[in-house]
């Protein structure tokens, strides 16, 4: 009698890993492609926006200009940006409900948005641009391909995963935020491995084409003990509620400014007039951008201890403006700032508390606490890891169940609680969205 009559179990256990190898195949295929995509066009806007920088840091006069810049893409977005304007936000929601594939326009007019925000002195991030680009750019595989809605949900994961990846070179943070991101409490692990292999080529293929990401030196680590996992602790506590009111604020501040101004391209005109002004009176250059250099330094000198707090009213001010452009590096920038200032109260190194607050402050905010756990592993060695998770879980669960992506839905509370007062109280009225 043949063997798979006699053993009809052990055909089906070596059946399952050959059925895996078409699935393999066509995953490695697409999310190649969408990583080719996705990073080549990382490249070249970090490329880019190095060299608005510089012209920016040279010439400070420039920013009475960003008025009439805010004013010219928020033209632009009125008249050609409609559908695309919902930027992170329009990507998620068509992951949980596929309607229609993204138009192409949305990478050209967020990288240009982006860079003309940067180069006049807006203080916003660079995450949101790549997000979009990387998803708008892996949606046009959907035609080409026929894919259905399923397929699709996973492509535009990874096409965020990608874009994540290749713009701060951590390939690992980069699978799990596009895993992550969706839905509080809920993780899709069918596309995690379209999710890695995308982060990962995307990643290299950024770093092929010359661009440069920021090195952070953690100079001392404390050791794990009693007093450090409870001064840990406290920070969190602290770095989750910075991070909910991060997200709050920028929620209301569009709103508001969208109700008090009906017509969209003149809130970034009487926006950029504020800020231009507001930089300008208090010499506060180095609120504006992405504040990379101070960002650097909060790892290694005292900062001022209210500089967290000038970067949340700038990036505020921008965001809700309309101007174009991420969160995470001005949120970065918060949290690092903010743990320098925490260090010296908690007798732990500055070093160490800037890098925490680096990925916690961002952890409470996107309620991407695991994707900011590898970040920290991924830019700061593996030692921190331990403490990394304690305060990126602790400023998870501290931070509410709102975030940066009002379009993140909820599928599991972070603690027991009424699921009627959490919904009302995480649904904040969507503004113009941002990129």
């Amino acid at each position: 009698m043949p063997s798979f009559f006699r053993f009809p179990h052990r055909s089906r256990r070596l059946s399952e890993p050959l059925a895996s190898l078409p699935y393999f195949a066509k995953w490695f295929l697409l999310s190649g492609l969408v990583a080719l995509l996705s990073g080549t066009a990382s490249a070249w806007f970090l490329i880019a926006l190095e060299h608005v920088t510089a012209l920016r840091e040279q010439h400070h006069g420039i920013v009475w200009l960003l008025p009439f810049a805010g004013c010219g893409v928020g033209w632009l977005y009125h008249r050609y940006g409609k559908s695309v304007e919902r930027g992170n936000n329009l990507l998620i929601d068509e992951i949980h409900d596929p309607q229609r594939v993204v138009p192409l326009r949305m990478a050209p007019l967020v990288m240009f948005g982006t860079l003309v925000s940067h180069c006049f002195g807006a203080s916003v991030g660079r995450e949101g641009t790549a997000v979009q680009m990387g998803g708008a750019l892996a949606d046009q595989l959907t035609h080409l391909f026929k894919l259905e809605h399923a397929d699709r949900r996973i492509l535009l994961m990874s096409g965020i995963s990608a874009g994540f990846a290749s713009v701060f070179g951590t390939p690992l943070a980069g699978t799990v935020f596009g895993l992550e991101v969706l839905a509080i409490g809920r993780m899709r692990y069918d596309a995690l491995l379209p999710c890695l292999i995308a982060s990962l080529v995307a990643d290299s293929v950024c770093r092929a084409w010359g661009a440069i990401h920021t090195h952070y030196a953690v100079g001392q680590l404390a050791p794990l003990g009693v007093h450090t996992v409870i001064a840990v602790l406290l920070a969190g506590v602290l770095f989750g509620p910075v991070g909910m009111a991060f997200a709050r604020a920028t929620h209301a501040a569009g709103a508001w400014i969208k109700r008090l101004v009906p017509f969209a391209p003149l809130r970034p005109l009487i926006g950029g007039a504020l800020i231009a002004t507001a930089v300008w009176w208090f010499d506060a250059y180095h609120y504006i951008g992405l504040g990379i250099p101070d960002i650097v330094r909060a790892f290694d000198a005292p900062m001022r201890p209210w500089d967290f707090l000038g970067k949340f009213v700038y990036t505020v001010a921008s965001l809700g403006s309309g101007f174009k452009g991420g969160e995470v590096t001005p949120l970065f920038y918060i949290g690092a700032t903010l743990g320098n200032a925490l260090g010296p109260l908690l007798h732990l190194p500055v070093s160490m508390l800037a890098a925490l607050g680096f990925v916690a402050v961002f952890a409470g905010a996107a309620n991407t606490p695991m994707a900011c756990i590898l970040m920290a592993v991924e830019l700061f060695g593996a030692g921190i890891g331990p403490m990394a998770a304690l305060a990126c879980i602790t400023a998870y669960l501290f931070s509410g169940h709102a975030g940066i992506y009002h379009a993140q839905r909820i599928e599991a509370h972070k603690y027991r609680r009424e699921a009627t007062v959490i919904a009302a109280s995480a649904r904040v009225p969507e503004p113009e969205t941002r990129a």
